[in-house]
């Protein structure tokens, strides 16, 4: 079986005075599930939880992330969240930026090849 991909969605997330990088991923998932509401199990007859549901989170400070709370965010799947560089540290009077993550959540499931 093959791992085949069948949805991709983005969202993004703000900690505007907290510099919460967690925080900021939380909503940036949220979001982008919130674009969301295909039901992609059924219509491949598959279970919920035979989701495979590849996480990756960009911020400017990645190790500032807790990946390991986020997994509530998902009902359920095989989840794995990757945190790397990116997203955007937005400079205040105050000296706190307002910290901007973005998130791409791909959806895939293990399937046979259609030859």
């Amino acid at each position: 079986m093959a791992k085949h991909r069948v949805l991709t969605e983005f969202g993004m997330g703000t900690s505007l005075r907290r510099r919460d990088y967690t925080s900021a991923a939380r909503k940036a998932l949220l979001d982008a599930l919130w674009h969301n509401s295909i039901n992609m199990a059924e219509l491949f007859g598959q279970p919920k939880e035979a989701m495979v549901i590849d996480v990756e989170i960009a911020v400017q400070h990645p190790e500032l992330v807790d990946t390991s709370s986020l997994h509530d965010v998902f009902p359920y799947g095989q989840i794995t969240i990757t945190c790397v560089h990116g997203g955007l540290d937005v400079p205040r009077a105050d000296g706190v930026p307002t910290v901007i993550a973005n998130a791409a959540i791909s959806v895939s499931f293990m399937m046979e090849e259609i030859q």
